[in-house]
């Protein structure tokens, strides 16, 4: 089934430094060297994207790669130097003060790495806070505020405040307050990145649960693959301001289009991103230990599939498309392939 594009940016540009706005005219395709030369900083050079309805669109980076520039951008909190981003098929660079305030308020919703609470507020408060400015009435506004709160695992602690939770709480409370005006399209700017490895991987688990149910339009920004591999349905790998590919979790690191994506994802454990469907063989035989399918992680499956002499069937919409042996899992799991 085709997705539909939901956001879309065209050959986008963010420069800084002197005369910058009149640069891109005279130099219409400048080379990294080329803005040095100017005194220029290209945080965004030339970016493409699109992003399809109820995907998570990861953009991962070093610092400094231009990710979040890009997507500050995409939401026009960043002005453009040049380009054009289209959301719902109409561009926002042509759109009021007035308007973007309204896109914002009602279709976007944002979390980022600073949680950002009101302290004088409770949870429920903090929850409903965006409808209380959209002049929604007291009485809509909390009931949908704590339909959030109890989405993301808060029930109970509506009362508290910001200070009362641990630092993932807080987060779920932030999470809770972009979904309040139930956005079509969702920007996290590395949410959980200053949390604890533990509290982290329970807010991906939460985040993974959410996502299920409500399949959303995400992008999601993190400096950590393992992270993105996680989450994303598709990766755009930036360096320097360029976006160097946009793929899948697998095709990126079965095909790297460029060296720096091969050195960005040389030592990821790669069971958890090869998947079955990439190794499947013809059907030669009737005898079969099992069945496993095609979007399944040789992680997940390696197990069953190792304890067996006989392959097993790769099935995928509940057609059979081949088989898988134990012998592509164990190259797989000792690095082989």
């Amino acid at each position: 089934m085709t997705r539909s594009v939901i956001l879309e940016c065209r050959d986008v540009w963010k420069l800084y430094g002197p005369h910058a706005e009149t640069f891109l005219p005279k130099n219409p395709s400048p080379k990294k060297g080329d803005l040095g030369k100017a005194g220029l900083i290209g945080a965004v050079r030339a970016a493409n994207v699109q992003i399809y309805q109820g995907e998570i669109f990861v953009i991962m980076g070093l610092s400094g790669s231009g990710k979040s520039t890009l997507v500050r951008c995409l939401s026009r909190l960043v002005e453009p130097t040049a380009g054009e981003i289209h959301f719902e098929g109409e561009n926002l660079l042509t759109k009021s003060d007035k308007e973007l305030i309204n896109i914002r308020r009602t279709k976007m919703g944002m979390v980022f790495q600073q949680f950002a609470l009101l302290p004088h507020l409770t949870v429920l408060e903090n929850a409903a806070f965006p409808l209380d400015v959209q002049g929604v009435g007291k009485s809509a506004r909390l009931k949908r505020a704590r339909e959030v709160v109890e989405l993301v695992g808060l029930k109970g602690r509506e009362d508290y405040y910001p200070r009362e939770l641990s630092g993932g709480q807080q987060q779920r409370v932030g999470i809770a307050r972009s979904l309040a005006v139930e956005p079509d399209l969702w920007f996290l700017d590395e949410p959980f990145s200053a949390l604890d490895p533990l509290i982290r991987r329970e807010m991906q688990d939460e985040f993974i649960r959410l996502q299920n149910m409500l399949h959303k339009t995400i992008v999601f920004i993190t400096h950590d693959f393992d992270e993105a591999i996680r989450l994303a349905d598709r990766i755009a790998v930036m360096k320097d301001g360029a976006i160097q590919q946009v793929a899948r979790p697998e095709e990126l690191v079965l095909n790297p289009a460029t060296q720096y994506v091969a050195e960005f994802t040389r030592h990821v454990n790669r069971a958890k991103v090869i998947t079955a469907g990439s190794l499947v063989e013809p059907v030669s035989g009737d005898s079969f230990a099992g069945t496993v399918v095609h979007n399944a992680t040789i992680e997940s499956i390696g197990d069953q599939v190792e304890a067996s002499d006989l392959p097993h069937r790769v099935e995928q919409d509940g057609a059979v498309i081949g088989q898988i042996s134990r012998a592509a899992v164990i190259d797989v799991l000792v690095g082989r392939r």
